[in-house]
């Protein structure tokens, strides 16, 4: 195995990668992983979809994968330890650690693991995302879960960026109905579509989020063969419900935007365990996306 950055194979002319152990699939679970600008609301629609698969009666495993670890604590009510703290507590000797030392339940019997990450410029995320799934694997955590959710950071040329797309059926890409969100959904549609070369991972489509109208979205869409899966606007029921630790499938309250939000969930879950087709998209110059975007 390399623990690095090597050279890439067909992964884009001049592409420098992260690779990992090629040893087979996720087992029997379906793999979707998420994607998005930082700050888009990736962990919350991740969380919230999460429990939504929970109530078709779905094992649901949630990975975090950035290193603000902060992924699940809409589910477990706190920041839980990380993959890598549970490293270093037993000086990197994998076989001394159990599923009980990384590995949290939170809402819903949902699964909770964060990986974590090295500090800031002293190592690769990539890295850590291989060793959490690795032991995962190990523990035979994989062969009784339907659903795994890889909620992944922002950053494009990141090796923690690219790990999960390795083991990926679908990727999914959270946007906003704005400029900047769609900018970084045109970069993130290109570095998936590279990645497809290799491995089975294939785009499945857009969250829209945080957006009471998705007019640029679709315009976008149009542009590079990209689709809508789910639109969920900027209620403040979602803020609040951030507020309070908790999913929109906790909350205590009878109100026409929670039915909406929860049942846009639920639709986007049904969705895909029932299998959404894979996207062959054509993302856009960066010059493209800016004169595509915005109105005369």
């Amino acid at each position: 195995m390399t623990n690095g950055a090597t050279p890439g194979t067909g992964d884009g002319e001049g592409s420098v990668q992260f690779h990992l152990e090629p040893d087979g699939e996720l087992d029997r679970a379906k793999v979707f992983a998420v994607y998005g600008k930082g700050g888009i609301g990736k962990s919350t629609c991740t969380s919230n979809l999460a429990v939504a698969f929970s109530q078709l009666g779905k094992r649901v495993l949630q990975i975090g994968c950035d290193p603000k670890h902060d992924s699940t604590f809409t589910l477990t009510k706190r920041l839980v330890p990380t993959v890598i703290d549970s490293l270093e507590e037993v000086d990197f000797h994998t076989e001394e650690l159990r599923p009980d030392d990384y590995v949290y339940e939170g809402y819903g019997g949902v699964l909770c693991v964060e990986a974590g990450g090295p500090p800031a410029g002293t190592g690769c995320g990539g890295y850590v995302v291989g060793q959490t799934v690795k032991l995962l694997k190990q523990h035979h955590l994989f062969e009784e879960t339907d659903v795994v959710l890889f909620d992944v950071l922002g950053d494009v040329v990141c090796g923690g960026f690219a790990a999960p797309l390795q083991h990926a059926d679908r990727a999914l890409v959270v946007s906003a109905n704005d400029f900047d969100s769609i900018f970084a959904m045109n970069r993130i549609a290109g570095a998936i579509q590279a990645k497809a070369r290799n491995y089975r991972v294939r785009l499945g489509g857009v969250i829209a989020n945080r957006s009471e109208t998705i007019e640029q979205i679709e315009r976008f869409n149009e542009a590079a063969g990209m689709r809508t899966l789910a639109h969920v606007p900027n209620y403040d029921v979602i803020r609040r419900s951030r507020l309070q630790k908790s999913t929109l499938f906790e909350l205590d309250e009878d109100s026409q935007e929670l039915k909406r939000a929860r049942d846009e969930y639920l639709g986007l879950a049904a969705a895909l365990w029932n299998g959404v087709e894979p996207l062959d998209p054509s993302p856009l110059r960066d010059r493209d996306v800016f004169d595509l975007l915005g109105f005369d």
